[in-house]
Formats: structure tokens, sequence, C-alpha cells
């Protein structure tokens, strides 16, 4: 069965552009100037090959239809810096919390949520900090906002938010189910009404019942070290992340250690693989394969895994090093080049960048071998961020932004 026909959207948020590709060949048919898109929000994926992001800029969300002869379909104001971004399991309600932006302190305490059918929306006021957030279906939708220091799962009324007086004011949660105060890391299982959030603990667990939450049981992540990242997988389900171990002081991160982890949420059984030191951290879900990025100073590489066979089906790509690459005596975070990586769950393609150097690598996953290397206007500093989507891939099917 052949791959899916697939569009590549990549992001140089610093410079202000999005770059849109064909995949594999790699053409540029596309290009959105004057957007500095959310890196940490990221891009959500909706019905229809269509994917959401928020410009940190100009203060708007934009919905992007990367297969339609217009690429941007709609925008909609929202407050900024935007930190996470999700709907509903109809891609149709979503919501905006804020954080950081460039800023040491969380400093704001806004949540935009909005219609997409109507272009109804509405500013309230939460709590400061860095809030994920999930938005249930399964009756009238909730907004789940996953807060730290003090940490807790914030339940509200997505209907109550949308008919808030103008002024952004402050909203209360009707329902509250506490949590560590480590909070980092989100994901949804629409079909269950399950809401995750990861923790030093584990990845704490709670089901929608009526207009609140009920806990379950918390899932270990059965090593000495914990995930940052949370995604849940569309292909068959379970939840994906990368433990990351060893001293957490950021100028040893050359020592840390990494393993992909992967629960299953029918049989409730967990895998740990071995991925190698250095600084691994998003992943992306192809048709057959999950990927990583992988920096170390003494060499970079995508690892792909493959989706059933686990260690016995992993592969390691070599990546070409990158000028301003994280050193050792340095941190993986301030001044430094990284990497991107994406994938849509109804392609075998694999898309890598290569920061600061404007390349995108686009790598069959069946094979290991590097299809095209694609050389962008634009530098892609920090790596930037990209989304691969085919038409009807089923990306949709997490509502959370990647």
């Amino acid at each position: 069965m052949p791959a899916a026909p697939a569009v590549l959207l990549v992001s140089d948020h610093v410079d202000g552009c999005v770059h849109v590709l064909t995949v594999p060949d790699g053409a540029v048919v596309g290009r959105l100037t004057g957007r500095h898109l959310s890196e940490h929000a990221g891009f959500l994926a909706l019905p229809g090959g269509r994917v959401a992001c928020v410009d940190d800029r100009r203060g708007e969300l934009l919905v992007l239809d990367p297969f339609a002869e217009r690429l941007v379909e709609r925008t909609v104001p929202v407050a900024v810096p935007a930190e996470h971004l999700a709907c509903d399991p109809s891609g149709r309600l979503l919501a905006v919390t804020t954080g950081l932006g460039k800023n040491t302190e969380p400093w704001s305490d806004l949540l935009t949520v909005l219609d997409l059918t109507t272009g109804d929306a509405a500013r309230v006021r939460t709590r400061a900090g860095e809030p994920g957030v999930t938005v249930l279906g399964g009756g009238d939708p909730l907004v789940v906002l996953r807060h730290r220091e003090p940490g807790a799962l914030a339940v509200h009324r997505f209907a109550d938010l949308l008919a808030a007086a103008p002024g952004c004011p402050a909203v209360t949660p009707h329902a509250l189910l506490p949590l560590p105060d480590d909070g980092h890391g989100d994901a949804q299982s629409p079909g269950a009404g399950r809401v995750f959030a990861a923790t030093g603990e584990g990845v704490h667990r709670a089901r929608r019942e009526g207009d609140g939450l009920a806990a379950e049981e918390i899932v270990p992540w059965g090593a000495p070290a914990r995930g940052w990242y949370l995604r849940l997988d569309t292909r068959r389900p379970a939840l994906w992340s990368t433990l990351r171990g060893g001293d957490p002081d950021p100028l040893r991160w050359p020592e840390w250690t990494n393993q992909a982890w992967h629960h299953d949420l029918e049989t409730g059984r967990t895998r740990l693989t071995e991925l190698g030191p250095g600084l691994v951290f998003r992943l992306a879900l192809a048709r057959r394969h999950t990927a990583f990025t992988r920096v170390h100073p003494d060499g970079d590489e995508l690892v792909l895994l493959d989706a059933d066979e686990g260690a016995a089906g992993i592969r390691r790509v070599p990546l070409p090093a990158m000028d301003g690459a994280p050193r050792r005596g340095g941190t993986p975070w301030e001044g430094v080049q990284r990497r991107a990586v994406a994938a849509s769950p109804g392609s075998d393609w694999i898309a890598v960048t290569r920061g600061g150097h404007g390349e995108v690598h686009l790598v069959d996953a069946a094979t290991g071998r590097e299809a095209t290397r694609v050389s962008l206007s634009t530098p892609l500093h920090h790596g930037g961020h990209m989304a691969l989507r085919a038409h009807d891939d089923g990306a949709d099917g997490d509502p959370v932004g990647r």
C-alpha cells in the first residue's frame, strides 16, 4: 500500500515565516511571511488535513489548510504568549493558555476559548503559570487546565467560559483534582473521555464523570527517570513519552539518559526502549514507526522505532552536524541550535530539521534512507517547528497541540 500524499508545514518562528512543502519531493509550494508562530504551543491537527497554530506577535490563532488554494482559512484573536493549545474531539471548540513567552517567570493568567463554527471567542483570567489544557467532549464540553505549584486539574464548563463578560473576568473552576506540583505533559483519549498528565510520580489518569473528573490509578514510569512530554498514539490506543534520567544539571546534558516509553491503554503494558545519551525531547508518529531525534556532541541521529517490534525494530540514521549545536560545558537550551521532527500517521515519511542551516531532511521510515534534503530561504533558528499532514491521516484523533 503506497504512502498517502503528504504536505509539510515548516515554521521558522524567529524569522517569521511558514514554508509549505510537498512530500517527499520537497517542492516549496507556499510561503506565509510575517507570522511568528508559537513553538511551544505547536501545531494542533484538525479534521481534513488542517492545522491550528498561534501567531505570538500578532495575537491570532490561525487555521491553516495546506491542501487548499488559500493557506489561511481563518484567523481569530487570542491572548498571547501562547503556552498550550487544544480542541474538543470534534475540532470545533479550541482553548489557548498563556505562560512565559520571553520572560523568566509566568506572568499571564489569560485563557482564550473559541468556537470555529460561530466565530465566538472569549478571554478569562485563571491562574498565572504554565497551564496545560485539554477540552473534553462526551456531553457539555469541559476545559481541563493542568496547573503547577500547587498542582491541580481544574475543570471549567466550556459554555460558561465562552459566555463570560467582556473585560477578561476571573473565573473559578467548578471542580478540582489535586496533582503533584511538577506536572508537565498532557494528553487526552477522546473516545474514553480520559485525560492524562505527566508528573515525577508517573502518568496521572482521570476520567470524565458528569461535569467533573474522577481520579484513576497512576501509571508508573517504570524507570528512575520521568517524561516531560506526553502524546496519544492515534494508530492504536497508547501513550508515548521520552524518559529523561541522570543528573538534572543542564550542563550535564550529554550524559542524560533517554528511553522511549510506550504504554498500551488496552493491555496496561509498558515498554521501555533505550535511545542513547544526550538531548531527546519531542517525538513524531509515522504510519508504522515512532521517530525521535537525539542530539549529542559525538554525533546526532534520527532514531526510528518500529511501533510493534520495540527494541528489536530500532534503526539509527546519522544526521549531519549543526553549526551552533549544544556543546559540552554549555546548556542545550540557551543560544544553541536544535532539531524538530514531524511525521503523519498516514505516511511513512519523517521530516527532521537542521537548525541554523535552513535544511529539512525527508527520510523514508521503512528504509531509513534520506529521499530529499530541502534548503529553505530562512535559517530555521532553534530548529523551527513542523507539522506533516496527509489529508485524512487521523492525526486529529489527538486533540492536543504538538
